[in-house]
């Protein structure tokens, strides 16, 4: 009964990954590539910083996939933050080099009980097993940025006064603030602790919306350098659910950005989604149970 369990799981990932690779290519145009926009001497870039791919962090969507979806909701830039690891990401900007896709960050979400951090721009896995502000010494010295992670009021005691001092930036739009009114106003709060870059993520999985949460980054040099420059300097504007903006004021005041619309699922893209879904479902249950 097992080993038909992890044949069937096999094969509905096998099926997710098949379906997810026969998805229309991306439109021209605002639904599919990214339309270059330029404000106060800025390049405006679309980015989402917390993006999650197979084969690990519980995602739907093999790297080639995360990328051309990236690509195809009209997004410049994308950190694939794998928990506790970076080299799903390199593969991923691997992939992304090649086939001519948006700019993909190594990143990695550390995944600790106290805490969740993102660290964008980093080589090595820095390890869960230590406190934030160890672990954002870390991440600087790799010349990374680090953004605290859907940081809702559970996560709160593992943001300490020397971590908060050390935070380059957090997400004040996350997904979850979208049906959970006390979450969302508790990303505000924390956001509100010090100054600190604004951040927009959707924390994808393989399910809803890639970008329906993002970072407008303002640019002078479109490369991952110059990403990583804008969010160590605060240019960004973020857009959160109930129509409140967070960001640089001065950038706020070109009001460059346009209202973000999806681009529409694929029958294939839904076929890979709920088959992923269901393969690792089966898969989990079967390893808890050996």
């Amino acid at each position: 009964m097992t080993s038909r369990a992890l044949f069937a799981a096999a094969a509905l990932l096998a099926v997710s990954l098949a379906a997810g690779s026969l998805s229309p290519n991306p439109p021209a145009g605002p639904e599919g590539a990214p339309v270059a926009r330029f404000a106060g001497g800025y390049q405006v870039l679309a980015a989402d910083f917390h993006v999650h791919s197979l084969p690990l962090s519980w995602a739907t969507l093999s790297p080639l996939e995360t990328v051309l979806e990236a690509r195809r909701q009209g997004l410049d830039a994308i950190a694939m933050s794998g928990h506790n690891n970076v080299w799903v990401s390199q593969a991923g900007r691997w992939i992304s080099r090649r086939i001519g896709g948006p700019i993909v960050l190594a990143s990695e979400e550390i995944h600790s009980p106290q805490y969740h951090l993102i660290a964008v721009g980093i080589e090595h896995a820095v390890s869960w097993r230590q406190n934030a502000a160890s672990a954002i010494d870390e991440i600087h010295r790799q010349g990374g940025i680090a953004i605290a992670a859907h940081p809702v009021a559970q996560y709160w005691p593992g943001w300490d006064a020397a971590a908060m001092a050390r935070l380059d930036a957090a997400e004040v739009a996350h997904p979850v603030a979208f049906s959970n009114r006390p979450a969302r106003l508790q990303l505000r709060q924390f956001f509100a602790r010090r100054r600190l870059t604004a951040i927009g993520s959707s924390d994808f999985h393989g399910t809803g919306t890639m970008g329906a949460c993002r970072t407008y980054v303002f640019v002078t040099e479109n490369s991952e350098r110059g990403i990583l420059d804008a969010l160590r300097r605060g240019r960004t504007i973020v857009y959160a659910p109930g129509g409140e903006v967070f960001g640089d004021p001065e950038l706020i005041r070109l009001g460059v950005i346009p209202p973000f619309q999806a681009a529409p699922e694929s029958l294939w893209r839904r076929v890979s989604l709920v088959s992923g879904v269901f393969g690792l479902l089966i898969a989990t249950a079967v390893l808890r149970r050996a």
